[in-house]
């Protein structure tokens, strides 16, 4: 058989390789090069008085979870029940980012499906989202009492997120 045959045969075998390995993967979990370093430095308005400023460096020494969300955002409703169920439980901080939204259209979203958020921020023109490296809302992003980024859920938290990788991870930051 001529050698020269059989380089598209390897190449093709290379590609159905990589394939079988990108379909094992879960989507949801794109490694972020933020983990294990600090958090965006910021300062934003917060939404429900925009006269008062929160700062990330306002959490130095408690671990909390930053979670993007936005009016508009459809994915949002569907962890938004297991977020008030979370926050329940007082378990650490829970910071909204109301992303790349109008006030009045958060305000009246919170009103509506209630506020599982300790306060929420705003991010009108999206900056801080950019910063901490947002794809799309929902995102949230676990932060250690000094301020590093230890975990990054894309999409809506889940009950089993919560379960199997938020709540173990959040214990042993408490340490």
């Amino acid at each position: 058989m001529n050698k020269k045959a059989l380089i598209p045969l390897g190449i093709f075998a290379v590609l159905v390789v990589f394939l079988a390995i990108g379909l094992t993967r879960d989507p949801h979990e794109i490694p972020s090069p933020f983990i294990g370093k600090p958090a965006p430095a910021f300062t934003a308005p917060r939404l429900q008085a925009p006269e008062q400023q929160f700062s990330g460096k306002d959490m130095l020494g408690k671990v909390w979870l930053l979670n993007t969300w936005a009016s508009w955002c459809v994915a949002c409703r569907q962890e938004h029940p297991i977020l008030m169920e979370f926050a329940k439980t007082k378990t650490i901080p829970v910071v909204g980012l109301d992303y790349k939204d109008q006030n009045t259209e958060g305000l009246k979203w919170l009103a509506r499906f209630g506020d599982p958020y300790d306060l929420s921020i705003t991010d009108k023109d999206g900056r801080i989202g950019i910063d901490f490296g947002v794809y799309g809302v929902p995102e949230s992003f676990l932060i250690d009492k000094m301020g590093i980024i230890r975990y990054k859920q894309i999409g809506p938290v889940t009950e089993e997120a919560l379960r199997d990788k938020i709540i173990p991870l959040v214990r042993e930051l408490q340490k």
